[in-house]
C-alpha cells in the first residue's frame, strides 16, 4: 500500500492512476497533516511526498514519518530543487519532470529492497 502526499489533485490523480494501473493499492492526501495522521495510524510500504506544501514542507513531514515508521521508504515527487539535507534524509528524490520515466521504477526498486 502506498500513501501519496501533494497539495495538488491533478497529481495526487496522477499517482493513483499510474500506481493502481500496476495492480498498487494507492491512498492520497492533500494536506500534509492527513498524510502524517495516515502514516501514523496505518503501515505503508512506501510514501511518496511533495516537497512544497503549505502545512509543512515535505522535508518536515520526511522527518515526523522517519520518526513514526523509521522501515517505511519516503520518497519526495517535486518539481522544486531539493536540499541536500533532504536527499539524505529520504530513500529517493524524483522530479516531477522525470515523472514518466523515473517514479515508477523508483517505487519497485525500493519494494523490491524489503522483500
Amino acid at each position: 500500500m502506498l500513501l501519496c502526499v501533494d497539495d495538488s489533485s491533478a497529481i495526487l490523480e496522477y499517482e493513483r492512476s499510474l500506481f493502481e494501473m500496476s495492480g498498487y493499492i494507492v491512498v492520497t492526501a492533500e494536506y500534509a497533516g492527513d498524510g502524517l495522521r495516515l502514516a501514523t495510524n496505518h503501515q505503508f510500504d512506501a510514501v511518496l511526498l511533495d516537497y512544497n506544501m503549505p502545512e509543512m514542507n515535505g522535508h518536515q513531514l520526511a522527518l515526523e514519518i522517519r520518526r513514526i515508521r523509521p522501515e517505511t521508504p519516503v520518497i519526495i515527487f517535486s518539481g522544486a530543487e531539493i536540499p541536500e539535507e533532504t536527499h539524505r534524509l529520504v530513500d529517493a528524490v524524483v522530479q516531477k519532470s522525470e515523472a514518466i520515466r523515473e517514479l515508477l521504477p523508483t517505487v519497485e526498486r525500493l519494494w523490491e529492497r524489503l522483500d
